[in-house]
């Protein structure tokens, strides 16, 4: 049965290989979503050295794996799971012998796989030739921040299945999708570093999950978190990864009580 799983893996990764033409545009898309944010933080930045903890360097760097790691961590399982609901597919998927939710993740990780080989690799490669990026030169620090990307898509796929499942309780959670999006992109530290935020907020988003996407990973690889650093920022993002396995497995088994067919 673990085979199968696999099998998700395998087939959504060569679905999206079939399409990769998509991704060059995507490659350029992301290259100036980091432009435009370098040129911005290198205007606020002025004669400054250093803003919320970040060197002018630093900030650079940070905005350019940011970019692109959500390049790798991105994904639509919620709209593809709500769609399911809203079409009544999901009743078959309820009846097969396996896991849903299990093979909603792995298919997105089949999709990380592609997208990390296909754009996020080569689009920082581009960033790095294109912006004054600084790359670790400690093997610990590549070490740390590549098994954070990996927990960064399993929080960020944890967020989007919630959402996703919240279609059984609302019938149409476009709303919620869209808030989802902004929500993370801005409480991650993908648009501007948590540091950056007023006290309170910062306070505020210590104790919640959307850090654990964007700013610790983005800490490691820009030298801000080291050592023993490194270890205590991993052991948050396993522990959020922990907790929000139980609204999953909660919203799971209350949903396939709770199946009807909308419209159908």
């Amino acid at each position: 049965m673990l085979g199968a799983y696999f099998d998700f893996i395998r087939i959504r990764f060569l679905t999206m290989l079939a399409y990769r033409v998509n991704y060059y545009s995507g490659i350029l898309i992301y290259t100036l979503n980091i432009g435009v944010n370098y040129f911005t933080w290198r205007a606020i930045y002025g004669e400054g050295e250093s803003l919320g903890g970040f060197t002018g360097a630093q900030m650079t760097t940070y905005v350019a794996v940011s970019w692109m790691a959500r390049a790798f961590y991105f994904n639509n399982l919620d709209r593809e799971i709500s769609t399911d609901i809203r079409d009544g597919s999901i009743a078959i998927q309820f009846i097969r012998p396996y896991n849903y939710v299990l093979v909603k993740m792995m298919q997105g990780l089949g999709e990380g796989l592609f997208r990390f080989m296909m754009l996020m690799i080569p689009g920082m490669v581009i960033a790095i030739l294109l912006f004054p990026v600084q790359l670790p030169t400690d093997l610990s620090a590549w070490a740390g921040f590549l098994v954070m990307l990996f927990f960064s898509f399993l929080i960020s796929s944890q967020i989007n299945i919630i959402t996703g499942l919240s279609a059984f309780f609302v019938e149409n959670n476009e709303g919620m999708m869209r808030m989802k999006r902004v929500v993370v992109d801005l409480f991650s530290g993908l648009i501007v570093p948590i540091s950056l935020f007023p006290g309170w907020l910062s306070s505020v988003l210590e104790v919640l999950p959307f850090q654990a996407i964007t700013y610790l990973p983005g800490s490691v690889f820009t030298g801000r978190v080291q050592g023993v650093g490194i270890w205590n920022v991993l052991g948050i993002q396993i522990i959020w990864f922990a907790v929000l396995l139980i609204p999953i497995v909660w919203l799971y088994h209350a949903a396939r009580q709770r199946l009807f067919v909308q419209g159908g």
